[in-house]
């Protein structure tokens, strides 16, 4: 059982957080994402293990890509997890209906908007621990299609629903991982949008998939769900264009029910094509990904674990 938290230390961490947001709107967004890549830099030298772990999934994941440039890919991945933090607190104020344009460019998307103004059914949206994955879900709101997203709760309850109110702010519905099957089934059946952060390790009952030259445990639920509802998969990247507060949002890939209705496996074809969609957007930009994200974590029967985990 985990440790009961402490009312007095969440509400101190609540209080601090907010401190430290509004002295941040002091300055501008520029200065705080500079602020947040010299901390990226920090944490990258002194924290041992975290920085073996992003250095070991980037080998791993690239076995010919020179040690230099290893090293390179690993430190901006530590420098955009905290470049992160700032674009959350900043999103609501920066990304509006009439200034979105000067923070957000689209590429291959014309498909994806499609999908989302037609509304013929509902409607599958991933995307992984890359880039700003955050803003993805908040843009498509914001244009006028809402999004049920899954995620996983703060522990801090006070940060947590202070947190969802941003996030939530032009429409984005954020609904927590558990007990969330219910809302879920109800928003495809009325043929609205769910997004999903999809490359997250499943366990042992998961489907072990390629996914960056390794096994990796994917989830069964995203597959079946489409299958259940006969729906598409849309599968996305929010990527972060230099570092400033501007991004390229981008499709990967799309699924469509008849590309699976003659498969053998249509749950193995479904969560190893959206796997290698994730991969493919990693691959072209390692830097943005969060490569200290345990995504090897779970191994294979008889699969030996990796050392640094």
């Amino acid at each position: 059982m985990s440790k009961p938290r402490s009312d007095f230390i969440d509400r101190l961490q609540y209080v601090g957080l907010r401190t430290v947001h509004m002295m941040m709107h002091c300055w501008p967004v520029h200065a705080n994402l500079r602020l947040a890549q010299f901390i990226g830099d920090f944490v990258y030298f002194v924290d041992k293990r975290h920085r073996e772990r992003a250095l070991g999934n980037l080998r791993r994941s690239f076995p010919d890509m020179p040690e230099r440039r290893v090293e390179q890919m690993a430190r901006e991945s530590m420098r955009q997890m905290f470049m992160l933090f700032v674009e959350v607190l900043f999103t609501v104020r920066l990304v509006r209906v009439d200034t979105f344009t000067r923070r957000i460019e689209f590429k291959d998307f014309q498909e994806t908007l499609s999908l989302l103004m037609r509304r013929h059914g509902g409607l599958l949206v991933l995307t992984g621990h890359y880039g700003n994955w955050e803003i993805l879900g908040y843009v498509m709101a914001l244009l006028g299609f809402p999004t049920v997203s899954i995620a996983r709760s703060l522990d801090n309850k006070y940060v947590n629903h202070w947190l969802l109110g941003v996030r939530e702010k032009v429409g984005q519905k954020i609904v927590h991982k558990k007990g969330v099957t219910e809302i879920v089934m109800k928003t495809l059946q009325d043929e609205g949008t769910v997004g999903i952060i999809s490359d997250q390790d499943a366990g042992k009952k998961g489907l072990f998939v390629d996914f960056l030259g390794r096994k990796a445990s994917a989830y069964k639920s995203i597959g079946l769900l489409a299958m259940e509802h006969n729906v598409p998969i849309v599968i996305g990247y929010s990527r972060r264009r230099g570092h400033h507060f501007h991004f390229e949002i981008g499709t990967s890939d799309i699924i469509y029910p008849d590309d699976w209705k003659d498969q053998d496996n249509p749950l193995m074809y479904i969560t190893q094509r959206y796997t290698t969609a994730i991969e493919k957007f990693i691959a072209e930009e390692p830097g943005q990904y969060l490569w200290v994200h345990r995504r090897w974590k779970t191994r294979p029967k008889g699969e030996t674990p990796e050392k640094y985990d």
